[in-house]
């Protein structure tokens, strides 16, 4: 499944780790969040969006270690009107 968050920008995903355009690590998925190395909420997956959503961040996950990968050349795609706001990933 491709990924994208709100504003369709496209993620990389391998197993549960997500990554953003630049390779650099987003976070792990866990159920239907996504979690930063560091535990701490960075989304929520609705449909093949990842949306952050503040009624959903008081969550914390167990931090992780990973290393960063390749870039992708993926192509944007058009903004979701799904509930919530665009998370903050650093491209």
């Amino acid at each position: 499944m491709t990924l994208y968050t709100k504003n369709g920008r496209p993620l990389q995903q391998s197993g549960n780790t997500i990554y953003s355009r630049s390779g650099a690590v987003v976070g792990r998925i866990s159920g239907s969040k996504v979690y930063g190395q560091n535990g701490r909420y960075v989304g929520s997956i609705v449909g093949n969006r990842l949306v952050y959503r503040s009624t959903e961040s008081a969550g914390i996950g167990s931090s992780f270690a990973s290393s960063s990968r390749c870039g992708s050349a993926a192509a944007s795609s058009v903004s979701s009107a799904v509930w919530g706001d665009e998370p903050d990933i650093p491209d």
